[in-house]
């Protein structure tokens, strides 16, 4: 059981971890090349606005000709990014588009949409399970509330507002269709979300990894856990719980992966994507007997069963660890055909280190980061600070030990359930490495 979810846990059906987030000022500077790469990187101007254009019909259809959309500039915005509203020249003309939304990315164009129907026209929007889209306060198209003076300029404060943890996938995403996804990403987009983490499809990406160090499909059978408990595989907390996945939804679930991608990007998204933390399947240790692999003790597994628990993980000073880690960067980036550079990765999430060295941590965090990087060169690793939280293990030399073992602005950590427990006020800020604050709240949702 995770502890943050415990409340969300006495209900039933599907829970999603809403997260608010706001990046923390200090450290900007250090990822300032990471974000000019990926201004650089970006879907084309006409791309976004088509994909703008798009959400704005799904979401309000009847007003699709009331709004026109501008792609800008940073150097518009004063070097940041931001959106703009104002009254459209011709508004008084019968047809003409009432009002313009500039913004630097789809996302800021929607996320201006969203701020006029909420501010000017008494909107609401939200999921289905939470009241939905309440738009019927909108005025007719030919009506809508105009803008006074020069407009507005709402410049965003920080680069990234993240979305979505590591169990979200399990509690909430399973069972999705593409429909269910589309219309997740239209809400991540009007509610100005530009970092999402994107899990999906990871399985059939790990299970073309695995084949080339010799693992079959078979064997990893015992590895995946079912769709609802992923995130606890994933996270080697539990191995073939809820199991087997047969080839036809591994095969379904990176179609969709790819779908979801491009659909981000499509709207300016930094999708983060998943890394190798050292969690292997048990049938590694008979193709490589020599490998360094350590088994983990029991994490609230049923009875204790070993069939179920104490995963095996590769140490950090095999060499296999940077090899595999390698691959799995390698092979995401050849299915998808790019990547944000960014990449998510948890070690020893509600999992015990097996020594409390700090030479130990640091040299299992610098071999994660080089695998990142071996696969990526300009690859930055962003990890949930929920073990900081979770686990006393975690003093101020393994702390740093950990954050330290990877160059300043390489790294950003997410301080998870910042508004009960905030790391960064007792760690002196992660101890200078680029950090985001992070509200976690449950709902449950369809």
């Amino acid at each position: 059981m995770t502890a943050y979810v415990a409340i969300a846990l006495t209900t039933v059906n599907f829970i999603l971890l809403f997260t608010v987030t706001h990046s923390s000022t200090v450290g900007v500077e250090y990822v300032s090349p990471l974000l000019q790469l990926q201004d650089r990187e970006t879907a084309p101007a006409s791309v976004q606005l088509s994909a703008a254009r798009d959400v704005l019909h799904r979401f309000i259809p009847s007003h699709s000709s009331s709004f026109n959309f501008e792609i800008i500039t940073k150097e518009q915005c004063g070097g940041v990014s931001c959106f703009m509203i104002s009254n459209h020249p011709s508004s008084n003309l019968p047809g003409a588009p009432e009002i313009t939304i500039s913004g630097v990315t789809g996302v800021e164009l929607l996320s201006g949409l969203h701020w006029y129907l909420k501010n000017l026209c008494g909107a609401h929007i939200s999921w289905d399970k939470t009241g939905g889209s309440q738009l019927s306060s909108v005025p007719k198209a030919g009506s809508l509330p105009r803008m006074k003076d020069d407009g507005l300029l709402i410049q965003r404060p920080v680069p990234w507002n993240y979305y979505q943890n590591a169990v979200t996938s399990s509690y909430t995403f399973a069972w999705w269709d593409w429909d269910r996804w589309e219309k997740e990403i239209d809400w991540m987009a009007l509610q100005g979300i530009n970092m999402p983490l994107a899990f999906t499809g990871q399985e059939a990406i790990w299970q073309k990894v695995f084949k080339k160090f010799n693992i079959s499909s078979s064997d990893l059978n015992d590895f995946f856990g079912g769709p609802a408990f992923l995130a606890w595989s994933r996270m080697a907390n539990l191995h073939g719980w809820g199991g087997p996945l047969p080839q036809s939804w591994l095969d379904q679930q990176l179609a969709m992966q790819k779908k979801i991608l491009a659909r981000m990007y499509e709207l300016g998204m930094t999708p983060v994507l998943p890394a190798f933390s050292g969690n292997v399947p048990a049938a590694l240790k008979n193709v490589y007997p020599s490998a360094k692999i350590t088994r983990l003790g029991n994490w609230f597994t049923v009875d204790s069963n070993p069939k179920w628990c104490c995963t095996y993980l590769l140490d950090a000073t095999d060499p296999l660890f940077i090899e595999i880690g390698k691959s799995f960067i390698q092979q995401q980036v050849k299915e998808y055909g790019r990547s944000s550079h960014i990449y998510n990765c948890d070690t020893f999430d509600e999992n015990t280190p097996p020594t409390d060295d700090p030479e130990y941590i640091s040299s299992l965090a610098a071999a994660i980061f080089k695998a990142m990087q071996s696969g990526d060169d300009d690859a930055v690793w962003l990890m949930q600070g929920w073990l900081f939280a979770y686990d006393p293990y975690w003093r101020p030399p393994q702390m740093q030990a950990l954050l330290h073992a990877v160059p300043i602005g390489k790294m950003i950590v997410l301080d998870l359930f910042a508004e009960v427990n905030p790391i960064w006020t007792t760690s002196d800020q992660f101890y200078g490495v680029p950090y985001i604050w992070k509200v976690t709240l449950s709902f449950n949702i369809s």
